[in-house]
């Protein structure tokens, strides 16, 4: 099985999430920046959701054009990352609602965990599946960005209850963490559509 269909899924369930939390956002009600401001929790916890799922769709759409096929495995394991991914709005919207309490902020992080391991769960299932010399094991390498963030959600989730502006910290060095490009996959896929040409 190709996995077109599998991305073409994925795709829409995440544009769905999108969707689910752009409409949680309330319009103020008043003209006044002062209107605003009751809503800068919400906006912000909206932001940071946003970016996450951006990156998992662009290391996700990523790591499927280096994917030669797909197995049974592989579709459950997507779907696994999919069930944490669809909870992302459910607790950005508790803890923008209730300001970055401890329990909502805490709750969030563990969203975020579950999800980096079932991302994990997923990049390792293809690699069982293509095998130890296939391109996505070579370009994957040590993955010292996919080791560090369980680690930093774990501390982001206990700082949650010392101050969740610890959690935040956390949460936004992860996001950042993730931003940076990494641009082996890209550099392969170059090289590959220039030896094909």
């Amino acid at each position: 099985m190709k996995t077109q269909r599998l991305e073409a899924f994925s795709d829409g369930v995440l544009a769905i999430i999108l969707t689910i939390m752009v409409l949680e956002l309330k319009i103020p009600h008043g003209d006044t920046w002062a209107d605003i401001k009751p809503l800068v929790p919400i906006l912000l916890s909206y932001i940071l959701s946003f970016v996450y799922i951006g990156i998992y769709w662009n290391n996700h759409h990523h790591m499927l054009h280096v994917t030669n096929r797909t197995t049974g495995a592989m579709l459950w394991a997507n779907l696994h990352l999919l069930f944490w991914l669809s909870l992302i709005p459910f607790t950005t919207g508790w803890m923008g609602e209730n300001h970055f309490a401890a329990i909502p902020t805490a709750a969030y992080g563990f969203v975020m965990l579950g999800s980096g391991v079932a991302y994990w769960i997923l990049q390792r299932t293809i690699i069982r599946s293509q095998g130890s010399n296939s391109a996505l094991a070579k370009l994957v390498g040590r993955d010292l960005k996919g080791k560090l963030s369980p680690l930093l959600y774990t501390l982001a989730i206990a700082g949650a209850f010392i101050h969740p502006a610890i959690a935040g910290f956390l949460y936004v060095v992860v996001a950042a963490i993730w931003l940076l490009p990494d641009r082996r996959i890209e550099l392969h896929l170059a090289e590959v559509e220039q030896a094909e040409a």
